[in-house]
């Protein structure tokens, strides 16, 4: 019984802080539970150069809380490209809402990059500009026709919109893309996979459908995934990994990287 007892209180501690993020999340205001998706803020934050001030190629990945109670978990990611002198940017992410009625949830279009997610402010992962980057952008389109998952959608354990993105991570690891531990459904790696590169390409993940698995890399870090919530630390950038939460300290924006 003795033993039991210590399991019991292993798995409460383990519980404790992997909720213990997302409620603090929900009670400090990081997520507007309450607010009506109709009225919800979807203008542009500023994240973005704009085509007039950067000819150059531009590719971005950027991610806002998840609209409603989901924000308290996760964010949701997208990718923004630009090719150079062109006049406007391309959008390509997975929404849910979309894939009703059996539609295709991978959406690509025209549209504002740095957009609030249904108010949520966005961050910026990745900033990459210049010459080479049409190069990048030729291949983030290849990996975003070959995703395999267009007709699926789950918001939990995934795919869903970090699916993708981790999806396009892992197929262009010169980004070396590092999603945030809020990323949920970024180690889903579909129902027969079960282990695969790390989705910054400086490692590699174990992953049981999702809910249960483990991360090693050079970007990550260290994270353990348990329920999709992501825990860990990150020994290069010194900072902790955390549900709900993310990186602590958060660090400095991604900032915007020559690729000449």
């Amino acid at each position: 019984m003795a033993k039991l007892g210590n399991w019991t209180k292993r798995t409460l501690a383990v519980l404790a802080v992997m909720l213990g993020g997302p409620a603090l999340a929900a009670v400090t205001g990081v997520v507007d539970i309450g607010q009506d998706w109709r009225t919800a803020n979807r203008d542009s934050v500023g994240l973005s150069p704009t085509p007039a001030d950067e000819p150059e190629a531009v590719l971005q990945v950027l991610g806002g809380r998840a609209f409603g109670w989901r924000g308290a978990f996760a964010v949701h990611t997208w990718i923004a490209s630009k090719r150079r002198g062109a006049s406007h940017y391309t959008t390509y992410q997975v929404i849910g809402w979309y894939a009703y009625g059996g539609g295709s949830p991978l959406v690509v279009r025209r549209d504002l990059p740095d957009r609030r997610w249904y108010g949520a402010d966005p961050e910026l992962y990745l900033d990459l500009r210049g010459p080479q980057v049409e190069a990048l952008i030729d291949k983030v389109e290849a990996a975003v026709a070959a995703y395999p998952f267009k007709r699926g959608y789950r918001a939990w354990p995934g795919p869903n919109s970090n699916s993708f993105t981790a999806w396009v991570g892992r197929a262009v690891p010169e980004l070396r893309l590092d999603l945030p531990p809020t990323a949920v459904g970024k180690d889903w790696l579909g129902t027969t996979s079960f282990a695969a590169k790390a989705p910054s390409g400086t490692g590699y993940q174990l992953s049981l459908l999702g809910v249960l698995g483990v991360t090693a890399a050079v970007e990550e870090g260290l994270e353990l995934n348990l329920l999709g919530l992501g825990l860990g630390v990150d020994p290069l950038d010194l900072a902790l990994r955390l549900p709900g939460i993310g990186r602590v300290p958060n660090g400095a924006p991604a900032t915007a990287v020559r690729a000449d």
